[in-house]
């Protein structure tokens, strides 16, 4: 795979907490251009802080990357405010669907919007959300407050689309949701990343789920990446089967421990 198709670059990034918590050590990975790739893992693999690194939002939580470098498109954007990063067309929706539970969704929505000026094309990301997001047309006066999960989630992903974003940084999103709530979420990225072009950097720990719709993945474990490869050869991995999708009933507590996993060479595709 050509550097060109390569939009986001994470080369060994170290991540530390207040100073002394290290929870990313050395994680590397690449997002080329189009594609849907996953980072999957358990709680606490360093799944939602690799995300929040790429998008600058650990400041908020005391926490720094502290080696490494992250590239867009060949720039090194370490620096750059998430406002900055959402102008370069960097987007993240965060776990746990974060919306004003006092707006209605149609406001939720709008301010995504806040980077765009143009009265014309906000009406136009308004009406694309709503053809990929039927169900949100038909709730957009209606309080977040009283919408359900799936619909939050929802409203959570349409309002990243208002910023016309080429990637989308996704965190959990099948959360707490009901399974066929999460087919129709996966769809809808799919549908996106298709017709749209929308690059997805997204982590999940429904690992079966994750890998049915991404290109590729990465499965990170205790704050480092310990396995990467297409999604269909990740799938179809006896050890990736018996730790994460739940085949086979081995005693292991770790994948670590598994003697016969070699890394995956990067990008022989």
């Amino acid at each position: 795979m050509s550097d060109s198709n390569i939009v986001l670059n994470v080369s060994g990034i170290e991540v530390i907490y207040n100073h002394v918590i290290l929870v990313l050590k050395g994680v590397s990975l690449q997002v080329p251009e189009g594609k849907i790739v996953a980072i999957l893992g358990g709680n606490g693999a360093g799944k939602t802080t690799t995300l929040r690194a790429i998008s600058n939002l650990l400041q908020g939580e005391r926490g720094a990357v502290t080696k490494g470098s992250i590239e867009l498109r060949g720039e090194r954007i370490e620096n750059l405010t998430p406002a900055e990063l959402v102008r370069r067309g960097v987007v993240q929706v965060m776990e746990g669907r974060h919306c004003f539970a006092h707006l209605t969704i149609e406001e939720n929505l709008m301010t995504g919007a806040y980077t765009r000026s143009s009265k014309t094309e906000i009406a136009a990301n308004l009406e694309k959300v709503y053809a990929y997001f039927p169900r949100l047309k038909t709730r957009r006066s209606s309080q977040a407050a009283y919408t359900s999960g799936g619909e939050q989630q929802m409203c959570a992903i349409g309002r990243a689309l208002m910023a016309n974003p080429s990637m989308v940084l996704l965190d959990e999103p099948s959360m707490g949701l009901a399974p066929q709530i999460v087919e129709e979420v996966f769809n809808i990225v799919q549908d996106l990343n298709q017709k749209e072009k929308v690059t997805f950097l997204l982590a999940e720990q429904n690992t079966n789920m994750a890998l049915r719709y991404a290109d590729y993945g990465y499965i990170m474990e205790s704050g480092r990446v310990v396995m990467d490869g297409a999604a269909a050869d990740l799938a179809s991995n006896e050890d990736v089967k018996e730790f994460y999708l739940g085949v086979g009933g081995g005693e292991r507590k770790s994948f670590k421990d598994v003697k016969s996993y070699k890394r995956r060479k990067r990008w022989l595709a």
